[in-house]
């Protein structure tokens, strides 16, 4: 068989085959489901109605049910999706059940899975949510499905899956101190478009890649939906594996996937990171770029620092950074991931000051661990746009509506952005900052 790409080949191995190409149909092997309050209900109704009301979930322990969307919140049909995700866990005997109002409830479902070692190196990965190809900095496929074809996977644990052809992105060189991942992907977005990787695998690779930790690695891996993408993929090196074996708890072995030397990629593009400067995604797509020494000073009613995307505890340190000593001029929310990063921002210091004494003397407001005002939701959400403000945001995506307002107009930015932007009440560029 002939070269193989890290998505080709981890999918053949899920088929039960010595090699796929691009375009191929075939039946994969699941190796985890993950669900969450916003699309779990109807996953599991579809699942009931074509299974059978007493059917059981293929594998107990391959079913992660997180709840993190609409869940601080008085919204009684919201809460009425977590208690259908309590029933249903309560007749599986669901393993890895992660309740609101637990001592177990983690926050956002991307951050949650690889926090709790639900992600490995050459597995497959579906869930319920587009952003779910976060986990391919993992080394692993994961993308996101639709709740008919949750509900199938739910029941048998296979799913029929189309090989995508693979793009490949090179980032070289040493990351400037004022740039992120956040930078890099917008980057890469603004050359190809929301559509320019459309149903294809979108692997990241080069020193510029490897120098980033796993959480950089995961916001590179998060957008690549914005793109089109089918999946986003890194090749595991000792950083992941170092994480991954401290979170594998169930201690479950795992294939440490690569390209071949060889492999054919439909696209290519090679940057020099040295030479890139701040990017914004100006509204209303991810692909609107600008740099923003091009929009600096353009008023701003409010940031936000959160998210799958930039809600990690690399991104409360970068913008603690931009932040300490200095008071924000606009509403400033700030809404950790997951429990973890929550405790974190109370136990990290930077300069003798923990994140959260930085973020709350410079006049910020800090959420509940969860998704809050990323995709809007109900209108007691934190930190959601309810009027039609001008909003600069660290999460992944500023389509009309998209964090609550239809009117309201949202930024992408990397934290350190974000951050610089909340101190002047305008879009400012984090290298005045740092200097």
């Amino acid at each position: 068989m002939s070269a193989m790409t890290m998505t080709e080949k981890i999918l053949a191995k899920h088929a039960g085959k010595s090699g796929v190409v691009p375009g191929d149909n075939i039946w994969v092997e699941t190796d985890i489901l993950m669900t969450h309050d916003v699309c779990g209900p109807g996953t599991i109704g579809i699942f009931k109605q074509h299974f059978g009301k007493d059917a059981k979930v293929w594998d107990r322990e391959k079913v992660v049910i997180i709840p993190d969307h609409y869940i601080f919140t008085a919204d009684k049909m919201a809460n009425r999706n977590v208690d259908i995700l309590r029933q249903f866990v309560a007749e599986q005997n669901i393993k890895y059940f992660y309740d609101v109002g637990t001592p177990k409830y983690k926050g956002v479902c991307h951050i949650a899975l690889p926090e709790e070692g639900h992600t490995r190196p050459g597995e497959v990965l579906f869930g319920t949510d587009s952003h779910t190809c976060t986990a391919g900095a993992f080394g692993e496929f994961a993308t996101g499905i639709g709740n008919t074809d949750a509900g199938f996977v739910m029941g048998t644990g296979k799913l029929w899956v189309k090989v995508p052809p693979t793009m490949r992105f090179v980032f070289h060189g040493k990351l400037p101190p004022y740039l992120m991942a956040k930078d890099l992907i917008l980057s890469v977005i603004g050359d190809i478009g929301c559509d320019g990787a459309t149903y294809k695998a979108m692997e990241f690779d080069g020193d510029g890649v490897y120098a980033l930790n796993i959480e950089e690695r995961m916001t590179l891996c998060n957008m690549v939906i914005e793109a089109g993408g089918k999946n986003g993929v890194i090749a595991p090196d000792e950083v992941t594996l170092a994480y991954v074996r401290a979170r594998n708890a169930s201690k479950k072995a795992f294939t440490v996937v690569k390209s071949d030397a060889g492999a054919k990629f439909v696209f290519e593009k090679v940057y020099d990171v040295t030479k890139l400067e701040p990017v914004i995604a100006k509204p209303h797509s991810p692909d609107n770029r600008a740099y923003v020494s091009e929009v600096k000073g353009e008023k701003l009613d409010r940031a936000y620092i959160g998210s799958c995307t930039g809600g990690k505890m690399t991104d409360f340190l970068a913008a603690a950074k931009i932040l300490k000593g200095r008071s924000v001029k606009i509403d400033t929310f700030v809404v950790p991931a997951t429990s973890e990063i929550a405790q974190g921002l109370k136990t990290t210091q930077l300069n003798g000051q923990s994140l959260e004494d930085v973020f709350l003397s410079a006049g910020a407001k800090i959420g509940q661990p969860s998704c809050a005002a990323c995709l809007g939701g109900p209108s007691d959400t934190f930190g959601r746009l309810n009027t039609p403000l001008s909003c600069i945001s660290t999460t992944n995506r500023n389509y009309p509506g998209r964090m609550g307002h239809k009117e309201a107009r949202v930024f992408l930015a990397s934290p350190l952005t974000v951050a610089a932007s909340a101190v002047t009440g305008t879009i400012a560029d984090p290298r005045d900052c740092l200097q």
